[in-house]
């Protein structure tokens, strides 16, 4: 141990018996890998012909832990060269001194992370990182890429709208999450109360119906026939409601 060191013998050694213990738990999980079946194609593992098969969500949760297995393999293969290069500071009569500012570690820092080589101070994880998903990018804003609304001559379906029909079936929300006040009802739990036609863009085409050949035209008394007879749009040509009493 070099004279510069700041720790007693009896934490040197406490450190480096730490240190040994860490290394051999570590290259034992990393040798008993291989349960993880990261040695197999996941063709393998899902005991398929294909891995385009009939049940994509299984691929789905086949992909997810496998990159799990991948990430939690990387950081114990960092951790195993961090105390592998600790291990050989100490043989170098380095240990315990930041390799930023070369101020002796505390002790106690040592204790809790024995591989660490820099100093609270100076450590580069302890910055929380921001880095972003790059899909961020993509989908900001919400319906960003489909979302119409902001063009003067949008009048067509956009993402909205099919977020719209989507959500009227129902999601996992609740009324007590809706966005607007005074929401006690499932039925009010759309982002946007929509009064936009869905599927037309003039109020007659939902109810004036012809044959394939474009004759025969006739009259679906649907709630838009009401509503325009109502508000008296258009003209007038529009037939009655045939009201049909009993003898």
């Amino acid at each position: 141990m070099s004279q510069k060191s700041h720790l007693s013998s009896s934490q040197f050694r406490s450190l480096q018996q730490a240190l040994h213990r860490m290394k051999k738990d570590l290259e034992q999980r990393l040798d008993q890998s291989s349960h993880l079946g990261l040695a197999e194609s996941m063709r393998d593992n899902t005991g398929e012909l294909s891995t385009n098969d009939n049940h994509p969500a299984d691929l789905g949760t086949e992909m997810f832990e496998r990159g799990k297995d991948i990430a939690l393999l990387e950081n114990e293969e960092r951790r195993l060269a961090r105390v592998n290069m600790a291990l050989e500071q100490m043989e170098q009569g380095d240990y315990g001194i930041c390799h930023e500012c070369g101020k002796p570690i505390p002790f106690d820092r040592l204790q809790a992370i024995p591989y660490t080589l820099y100093c609270v101070q100076h450590s580069p994880e302890q910055a929380l990182s921001e880095n972003r998903p790059i899909e961020e990018q993509f989908l900001n804003p919400p319906f960003g890429r489909t979302s119409l609304d902001d063009h003067e001559d949008q009048n067509g379906f956009d993402g909205e709208d099919a977020w719209q029909i989507v959500e009227s079936w129902g999601t996992s929300n609740t009324p007590a999450m809706a966005e607007g006040i005074n929401v006690d009802d499932y039925d009010e739990m759309a982002i946007e109360a929509s009064d936009e036609l869905d599927g037309f863009v003039e109020s007659y085409e939902s109810f004036i119906a012809t044959d394939i050949f474009g004759q025969n035209v006739s009259v679906v008394r649907n709630k838009q026939y009401h509503k325009y007879l109502e508000e008296h749009e258009g003209e007038p040509l529009l037939e009655p409601d045939i009201v049909v009493t009993e003898d």
